[in-house]
């Protein structure tokens, strides 16, 4: 099989040609036919297919704790497939370890990086859904209330499997958005801004069942991620601080938005108490 264009850029800073002639713009499009069907999986059929999930959870009165476990299993699996289909396809193609972000250039930089940026993006995820449950009421908090009453654990035995799950999209998701899309965007002649955004999008989609509200912000942080990729050029930093966001949701989103299973208001009046 004939290798693709991407060893015609050496990492996601550079600009495509046409980029460097004075007065043109990066016009083209060119990527091989399997890419464009993971992209149409990644913009249509991954927001489907997530939508159709909550929607299925929102119908239901209840979710019972083997159910949360069940999807946190099956999202865990899900992912990995999804990488290891991904990862075969750019193998395939040629793309190297350095356009697709997993190297490490100056170890103690992205470490500090990684380290710091987490605990600042951590907390303020943390200081936002304490906000939340204690100043606004259950009833103003729309789909935000009833995606986390289904989906986030509530109880010890949940949440070590939501914590593998957390892991698990900070590696796989950003593997997919500011890895595969980046490189691929990027390869086929796209400047770096555009990059960005066209893979923040895609991966504000992919969050669609959060609501408007929740793809929005998830579009934001995709672009904050997305200019990690590009300032590091490693997806490290973006690993660390997409995982702080999902664990801090899991641990917070538990303490200030999720009542408890008998529906009484005990774990945000422990919240307000504080």
């Amino acid at each position: 099989m004939t290798k693709s264009g991407p060893r015609k850029t050496s990492s996601l800073s550079s600009r495509c040609p046409l980029l460097r002639q004075a007065g043109r713009k990066c016009s083209y499009l060119r990527m091989p036919w399997d890419f464009w069907l993971i992209f149409f999986a990644l913009g249509v059929l991954l927001p489907w297919r997530g939508r159709a999930r909550m929607l299925k959870l929102l119908a239901m009165p209840h979710v019972s704790s083997m159910e949360r476990l069940v999807l946190y299993a099956s999202t865990i699996a899900f992912q990995w497939v999804a990488v290891a289909i991904v990862g075969w396809r750019v193998w395939v193609h040629g793309y190297t370890a350095e356009q697709l972000g997993l190297v490490v250039h100056g170890r103690t930089r992205l470490v500090t990086a990684a380290v710091m940026g987490a605990v600042i993006i951590g907390g303020l995820q943390w200081l936002n859904l304490r906000r939340i449950g204690r100043r606004i009421p259950v009833k103003s908090r729309g789909v935000m209330q009833a995606v986390a009453e289904r989906i986030l654990p509530q109880s010890a035995v949940e949440l070590l499997p939501y914590l593998a799950l957390a892991v698990t999209a900070g590696l796989c998701e950003e593997f997919l958005y500011r890895g595969f899309a980046m490189a691929a965007l990027a390869s086929a002649g796209l400047g770096a801004w555009l990059v960005v955004l066209v893979s923040s999008l895609l991966f504000g989609l992919a969050h669609s069942y959060q609501g408007k509200g929740g793809m929005v912000m998830t579009f934001v942080v995709g672009v904050v991620l997305g200019v990690s990729r590009l300032t590091y050029n490693s997806l490290v930093p973006a690993i660390f601080w997409h995982g702080a966001v999902d664990v801090v949701a899991g641990v917070a989103g538990t303490r200030y938005l999720v009542r408890n299973p008998m529906g009484s208001q005990e774990g945000n009046l422990r919240s307000e108490g504080e």
